[in-house]
């Protein structure tokens, strides 16, 4: 079942939170959601599940809007930061009372706790969770209808490292399962690990769309060479963008390595090492995004 977002625009009086933003998430495929913080992230997820109503554009799920789904919380879960809990319920009850209200069989209480650990601590009052518990118990619960997509706004928020883990390789195997899942975070290094496909918004608008790697853009290259003054003029007299940082090293950009090899050879330059260099996530990310998070 494919997301697709159409024009998704709102606007909170003079202030525009989203604008005419477009995108698509496909089946077997996690989709990162990314953007600095106030890019508008949330809002959009909120209007796709009809919780804030857009000032124009649409968001469906398979073809259909959120509120037309037959049984909307067996084809879509959510977990949306600040999911609250009545506190004097135990986990295992906030489990039972939304597998109520959502017509989902008692049988999937405990699975969907043992699947995301909560079984551990079913028996506390949800008051007495830390930030990490009450996610997996968010996660949880987005689960209990076997749902084909998940929309999952900073699902590692609160979790200790074993706990990212645990939650990257649950999404692969979600995945893999043939669900789509659209995950928005600023943990970057986390997406890199999750992620097949990126949406980068700023602002409310859409900066990129498209597979993680394209994010990286042109990878660099780094050459050492005796005869770098030579070989840097050379390239930059056929409109290659070179830097030359250090007398014997040089930096290129827009070539492969295989290109730079022969683009050396055909000028009689020794190259004595030739490494490509490719920006990380997070740099590709703030270069996008205009330098913040």
């Amino acid at each position: 079942m494919n997301i697709e977002a159409r024009g998704l625009t709102k606007a909170f009086g003079p202030i525009s939170a989203v604008t005419d933003l477009s995108f698509e998430a496909g089946a077997g495929v996690v989709t990162g959601f990314l953007g600095p913080n106030g890019a508008g992230k949330t809002t959009t997820m909120r209007m796709m599940l009809g919780l804030v109503t857009p000032t124009s554009g649409t968001a469906t799920f398979g073809g259909h809007r959120y509120a037309d789904l037959p049984h909307p919380s067996a084809a879509v879960g959510a977990v949306l930061d600040g999911a609250g809990f009545h506190p004097a319920h135990t986990a295992h009850d906030h489990l039972r009372v939304y597998a109520r209200m959502g017509r989902h069989g008692t049988a999937r209480v405990n699975q969907v706790a043992d699947l995301t650990g909560v079984s551990a601590f079913a028996g506390r009052p949800t008051r007495t969770l830390s930030t990490g518990m009450r996610q997996r118990l968010s996660l949880a619960t987005a689960l209990l209808g076997d749902p084909q997509v998940l929309l999952l706004d900073e699902p590692s928020n609160g979790l200790d490292p074993e706990g990212i883990a645990w939650l990257r390789q649950f999404v692969r195997e979600l995945a893999a399962d043939g669900r789509t899942i659209l995950i928005s975070s600023h943990v970057l290094g986390e997406i890199e690990h999750m992620a097949d496909h990126v949406v980068v918004i700023r602002d409310g608008r859409l900066v990129t769309t498209g597979p993680i790697t394209g994010l990286y853009g042109t990878a660099t290259v780094l050459v050492r060479a005796p005869q770098a003054d030579l070989f840097a003029a050379r390239l930059m007299a056929s409109g290659v963008r070179v830097e030359h940082p250090q007398p014997d090293l040089l930096r290129i950009h827009g070539l492969s390595t295989a290109q730079v090899a022969a683009a050396a050879a055909s000028h009689g330059v020794t190259l004595h090492e030739i490494t490509p260099e490719r920006p990380t996530l997070e740099q590709a990310f703030l270069h996008l995004t205009g330098g913040s998070r």
